[in-house]
């Protein structure tokens, strides 16, 4: 089940908080810790009304602070200096916050509305709820439409969404006449996937109108008669007083706010006789404009005769300006107007079958885990249980600044290992932060006769002489390898220089494999637009037996399900089930059985293309009934050729973030850099041999 919902609509206006109340209804009746969540506020300064109304309503004991990610102002400073990821990684961070002290979060998207223009606001919350990994309840708004442009808009509404894959829990078609119910209804279902829900919601009178305090809060009126009581009354029409008593009367309506002049004393006093004589309409309220006052004597009889508490409100501003503000302001839910609440809570409850929702949500599991997801939990898991990682190649600039972010960040404690004064140097001339870091040199160590006198025992049945083990000894890999082996180091990471021959061949050499695994081998994960696959083996064993691809199937399914991706595991091949023949398919088609038998709890599928490993509809050609074919999340190749052709196809034309190579099999983590790697790449990597620690320990 995900943790989140994530609302949101793609016009203003469209009734989010109506819709949110609901959910915050079915949620908190589930007995869960439900938590509330706005990526982005107006300001600081002023505090949210769907925050507010939600945090009162539910009674969320949370800070404030904790149910927003950033301020509008911060975001179109990020994305003016070009770092729209640096504002999706922040409402992640803070939503991930609060996720951890609650059992759920429900997600409002931002309002599509205020005079700050937000840019490409429809895909900032499409980002943002996919890489919450929420699912998505969209809202789309049938005020002022016909019933076929409803449709065309939750056509387009979703269509927009398909692209941006997002996953969908339900749509909710708010604030529809109430005569256009049905042919709405009949029209979105032609174009609605029979699979998702979808819900009607009629417009209903007192949700769409302001009341006079909503009034009053947009211009910033001093309320000088009435109470607050009076401030929930609903304004249904704006009547500005100019013309003379007797001809004003006659344009007064029902829920009018009339505005006028405050030095106006008979159209004050008149109105009011009118409301209290019950020969005419009531009214809503008074609003003096100009910033002036009754006088006193004139207070006194609206005092009098003010016994229905109609509000009267004073603002600044002129006539014509209070008119036009006042008319603009739009109808919200807020936290103290109990009818409002009521209204929004009758109408959903009568409208959307929550029960089936709730249903619906405890049945959905995501699969999909994006690219910033990944990355989140890689650091976040790696600091849980803060390892300590080796990396022989000390002097190297992308090793040192990649070393000062996962310190400064306390990911992982670090030993670089060399020259101790040349890594010193090379610290000191980029102005880096390393003191936390520890730095050993191999050469002058006095470990060093230790580690070859066990690299000697360990090889000696090999040929290998203990000189030749305390030259192998100096070498940074042998070393820093030494170290894993002898539990004084939990995992080391190398190859922004070295050779990947020079970085495994000591872990192949006596670190060795896992109990069980016959193989070590190698996976990239392949961090796409909108989710992260797992890729083995594209790096290690040209041409794996039947028995060696069934254990790179198994270890790299184990892997995926370590890094918080739920593994459906393809073995790749040229043809799809039993269709193909040939020596090949056959390999693949026997290690599959083999997998199966070594681990039946998994999920695991092949031989099958690559097209029916990924694709829906194609699978339900090629391989129906499958549990694997169309959503398969680990791809096992079934040869070196094949495995590092495409994962760099894929990540040179898909524009992909290749992690890896990260080896598994080996008993303690040793992983080895591209030569091309960059600071973020030895991070991540560095983060997933923590975690590798963390598991094998977890194993122990």
């Amino acid at each position: 089940m995900p943790q989140g919902l994530y609302v949101m609509s793609e016009e203003p206006r469209a009734g989010k908080s109506a819709v949110a109340l609901g959910l915050m209804e079915l949620l908190s009746r589930s007995g869960m810790d439900v938590g509330f969540f706005r990526p982005l506020v107006r300001s600081a300064e002023m505090r949210d009304p769907t925050i507010e109304l939600i945090t009162r309503r539910y009674r969320l004991n949370l800070p404030y602070e904790s149910m927003f990610g950033c301020t509008m102002e911060e975001a179109l400073r990020l994305i003016s200096s070009s770092r729209y990821e640096d504002l999706l990684s922040i409402s992640l961070d803070r939503y991930k916050e609060l996720e951890a002290v609650c059992d759920f979060v429900l997600c409002v998207g931002t309002d599509f509305a205020g005079t700050t223009p937000f840019p490409l606001e429809f895909d900032f919350n499409a980002d943002v709820a996919r890489n919450l990994g929420c699912l998505m309840v969209p809202v789309a708004t049938g005020r002022g439409k016909t019933a076929q442009e409803v449709a065309d808009t939750v056509r387009t509404f979703l269509e927009s969404i398909e692209k941006r894959h997002c996953d969908v829990l339900s749509v909710v078609v708010n604030r529809v006449a109430p005569d256009l119910i049905r042919d709405v209804s009949e029209r979105v279902g032609t174009v609605i996937k029979q699979d998702v829900p979808f819900f009607v919601v009629p417009e209903i009178a007192v949700l769409g109108r302001p009341t006079v305090g909503e009034v009053a809060g947009e211009l910033k009126a001093a309320l000088i008669i009435g109470d607050g009581e009076s401030l929930h009354r609903a304004v249904e029409h704006y009547t500005v007083a100019a013309m003379e008593l007797p001809h004003f009367l006659d344009y007064l309506r029902e829920g009018s706010l009339i505005i006028t002049p405050g030095d106006r004393s008979d159209i004050i006093l008149g109105t009011l006789l009118a409301d209290a004589s019950g020969e005419y309409p009531h009214i809503a309220g008074l609003m003096l404009t100009g910033n002036l006052m009754p006088a006193p004597q004139v207070r006194r009889l609206i005092e009098g005769l003010n016994k229905s508490l109609v509000p009267v409100l004073s603002v600044e501003t002129d006539t014509f300006t209070a008119a036009m503000r006042a008319s603009s302001v739009e109808s919200k839910i807020a936290p103290g107007n109990t009818r409002k609440i009521a209204a929004a809570l009758g109408v959903m409850e009568a409208s959307i079958d929550f029960a089936g929702l709730g249903n619906r949500l405890s049945m959905t599991h995501l699969l999909r885990v994006t690219p910033l997801m990944f990355e989140y939990k890689l650091i976040h898991q790696a600091k849980s249980d803060r390892r300590h990682i080796v990396m022989p190649e000390g002097t190297e600039e992308r090793i040192l600044r990649a070393a000062e972010i996962l310190l400064l960040r306390g990911v992982v404690d670090v030993t670089f290992l060399g020259n101790a004064e040349e890594i010193r140097r090379e610290i000191g001339s980029l102005g880096l932060s390393l003191d936390r870091a520890k730095i050993i040199d191999p050469a002058a160590s006095e470990m060093r006769e230790t580690f070859a006198n066990a690299y000697y025992e360990l090889r000696k049945h090999k040929g290998i002489s203990l000189q030749m083990a305390h030259d192998a000894m100096s070498d940074v890999s042998y070393f820093g390898t030494m170290m894993v082996y002898q539990g004084l180091a939990d995992g080391m990471v190398s190859g922004a220089v070295h050779t990947t021959q020079h970085t495994i061949r000591p872990a192949l050499e006596f670190i060795k494999t896992k109990p069980g695994c016959s193989i070590v081998s190698s996976v990239f994960f392949m961090c796409l637009e909108d989710h992260v696959a797992v890729f083995g083996d594209c790096a290690v064993n040209p041409d794996p037996t039947a028995e060696q691809l069934a254990d790179i199937a198994v270890s790299s399914a184990e892997t995926a399900r370590a890094f918080g991706i739920e593994p459906y595991v393809a073995l790749l091949s040229y043809s799809t089930g039993e269709s193909g023949k040939g020596q090949d398919v056959d390999k693949v088609r026997e290690a599959t059985r083999l997998a199966r038998q070594l681990r039946p709890d998994l999920k695991i599928e092949g031989p099958i293309q690559y097209d029916a490993a990924v694709d829906a509809t194609v699978a339900r050609s090629k391989m129906p009934g499958s549990e694997v074919a169309g959503h398969a999340t680990v791809f096992v190749f079934p040869d070196l050729n094949a495995g590092n052709n495409t994962y760099k196809a894929v990540q040179r034309s898909a524009n992909a973030v290749a992690i890896g190579p990260v080896m598994q099999g080996l008993k303690k983590p040793v992983n080895d850099l591209s030569r091309g790697a960059t600071v973020t790449d030895i991070v991540n990597t560095v983060a997933i041999t923590a975690i590798q620690s963390q598991s094998e320990r977890s194993e122990k």
